[in-house]
């Protein structure tokens, strides 16, 4: 069955090491509590918000050793008093999760985001 898992995550400063190391815990995070492997991603699509320029999001996919998962990187809406520095990510894969059973991913500041997802 393909489900979808988000997870989210902020970052103090706009540098490629930042994006690079929070995007990884991300998305090891996602990995870890949803007892994935690179085999059941069909696709990661990161957004960053405005304000995150210095790095592409996939590059610290590639660099968790996702070379064989299509990624894509593009920008959030400008959505006036969202929150800034933050780094999302929608992952489609195979999975017997259901969607109760999913483990969405709200990391630092991001955990405002949806905390009705969160669980303990």
């Amino acid at each position: 069955m393909v489900v979808a898992i988000r997870g989210a995550i902020t970052v103090t400063t706009n540098t490629k090491s930042e994006i690079l190391t929070a995007t990884q815990e991300m998305i090891q995070a996602l990995m870890d509590q949803n007892q994935l492997q690179e085999t059941d991603l069909i696709s990661l699509f990161f957004t960053t918000t405005a304000d995150l320029n210095a790095a592409f999001p996939a590059e610290a996919a590639r660099q968790c050793g996702l070379s064989a998962t299509p990624l894509m990187c593009a920008t959030e809406i400008p959505v006036p008093n969202s929150l800034p520095k933050c780094i999302r990510v929608l992952a489609h894969c195979n999975s017997n999760l259901t969607k109760n059973s999913i483990r969405h991913i709200y990391l630092r500041d991001a955990v405002a985001l949806r905390t009705d997802l969160i669980k303990g």
